[in-house]
């Protein structure tokens, strides 16, 4: 009798904990899936999910734009469905990515980014939703020249084929936008 208590009781342990991880990549999701519990804003960066190829280029201190850098970017669900991740891998070696995770309670995606080029021990974080079809995110952020405002990112242009990203650095009231970093994407998987 102990032993077959113990049999279902093993068996038991172990659907549960390869239950636990339904929405993980797999073979065949190799990007996950979200968790039917997750918030349906997760589903915002879906047109992202899988790998692209890209072109990133930066503002240089003169004002004109660098040589276009590429870049492989790939979206990822984690935490078993329940947020996103990304990882860029640059030919220029500066490599990067985010852990992104919608809180319901505030209704906002809160975004922590990490970088080669930029290690830190705390992770800046953005902040912000899906408006007019495109994800606008925003982290407070001085200019140059001191004048309070934000650096806001956008994804844009989100389809089945690819997707463009800006960063810039605008005014409090947005009336002032300059755009310091651009990405264009296209599917590769």
């Amino acid at each position: 009798m102990k032993t077959l208590v113990t049999l279902i009781l093993s068996i038991l342990t172990t659907s549960l904990a390869v239950a636990q991880y339904d929405f993980e990549p797999t073979a065949e999701n190799p990007f996950g899936q979200p968790h039917p519990d997750a918030p349906q804003q997760l589903k915002d960066f879906e047109p992202m999910i899988g790998i692209c190829d890209c072109k990133s280029m930066s503002r240089m201190p003169d004002g004109s734009w660098s040589d276009a850098v590429d870049m492989q970017w790939t979206f990822k669900y984690i935490m078993n469905g329940m947020a996103v991740q990304d990882e860029t891998l640059k030919a220029d070696g500066k490599h990067s990515g985010s852990i992104r995770q919608f809180i319901a309670d505030s209704s906002k995606w809160y975004v922590h980014y990490y970088s080669s080029n930029a290690p830190s021990l705390v992770l800046p974080t953005w902040e912000g939703k899906k408006k007019d079809g495109a994800i606008v995110l925003y982290r407070n952020q001085k200019s140059p020249n001191g004048i309070d405002g934000f650096y806001r990112l956008t994804f844009y242009d989100m389809t089945k084929t690819g997707y463009k990203w800006i960063g810039e650095w605008v005014s409090k009231d947005e009336s002032i936008e300059y755009p310091t970093w651009k990405i264009d994407c296209a599917r590769k998987i």
